[in-house]
């Protein structure tokens, strides 16, 4: 039995199906963890989510905020960008079930058992694993209910940027949703900052990438990441690992084999990045 853990898909179908017959996934022995933002950019999203569809119990994935865009254009409530290549995803007969399945899925999956951790974005440093938990869960609560069109709707913004328990309704589930599907950066006090996408060589002052701020998390924890892929999936330092590689801007995608901690890569069938 082996665990796999893969980068931001992006409706790059044929590289995800490459990349697992390089490792003989078995759907029937192994697990398949995945960083999110498996929709948009890549021309195959309706295989992507029909086949992570299928594979059950044997797929673990969090969402990220692709698949978040993806709701709010189903929704009719954010505008379907031609250069997402959604609209094949959005007229097939099956759209209302893909939907529907995805929204029910979570944000934080945790492996007690292998204390490996993942979250599309990571983890803020002003939380500690009790609080990214029930941060995750209230969040997956509203997606999974009737009342979900209305949290999509509210959920853009870059504000509350700054953690407190004191923080309630949609306010605290916009927090919840930047901090573990949009972060990169946060100040020293770990308060995020939405607006910077430099790379970290790159960042202002006073600015630091989350992982590079002391964490409250448990050092025995293994965390996941996608998200950020100008990071070329270069941090690994710290037990943490940045999964995102850009495949559907022509890098390769990244997969980690967590029983023998080795990476595999599979080259993008994009011959250039686009805008």
């Amino acid at each position: 039995m082996s665990t796999y853990l893969i980068g931001d898909v992006h409706g790059c179908y044929h590289e995800l199906r490459a990349l697992l017959e390089q490792v003989n996934f078995c759907p029937k022995k192994d697990t398949l963890w995945l960083t999110g933002d498996l929709v948009a950019r890549g021309a195959g999203s309706l295989d992507v989510l029909r086949y992570v569809k299928g594979l059950g119990d044997s797929a673990r994935i969090v969402l990220g905020n692709h698949d978040l865009h993806l709701l709010g254009i189903y929704c009719k409530i954010s505008r379907n960008k031609p250069k997402d290549n959604l609209t094949p995803l959005l007229e097939a007969p099956d759209a209302d079930e893909l939907i529907n399945w995805l929204r029910r899925q979570p944000l934080l999956q945790i492996d007690e058992e292998k204390q490996i951790i993942m979250a599309h974005a990571g983890i803020t440093p002003q939380w500690d694993l009790a609080t990214a938990r029930m941060c995750a869960r209230e969040v997956e609560s509203v997606l999974s209910s009737d009342a979900y069109p209305l949290f999509i709707d509210s959920m853009y913004g870059d504000m509350p940027n700054n953690w407190s328990p004191d923080l309630s309704g949609l306010s605290r589930l916009r927090f919840s949703t930047n901090a573990l599907t949009r972060m990169r950066y946060c100040f020293p006090s770990g308060q995020l900052d939405m607006l910077c996408k430099d790379s970290p060589e790159n960042a202002p002052s006073p600015l630091k990438p989350w992982f590079e701020l002391p964490s409250r998390l448990s050092s025995q924890y293994s965390v996941f990441f996608g998200h950020w892929a100008s990071l070329e999936g270069k941090v690994t330092a710290n037990n943490v690992y940045a999964l995102d590689t850009g495949c559907c801007w022509g890098g390769p995608l990244t997969l980690f084999h967590w029983e023998e901690k080795t990476f595999y890569h599979q080259a993008s069938h994009i011959k250039r990045a686009q805008d």
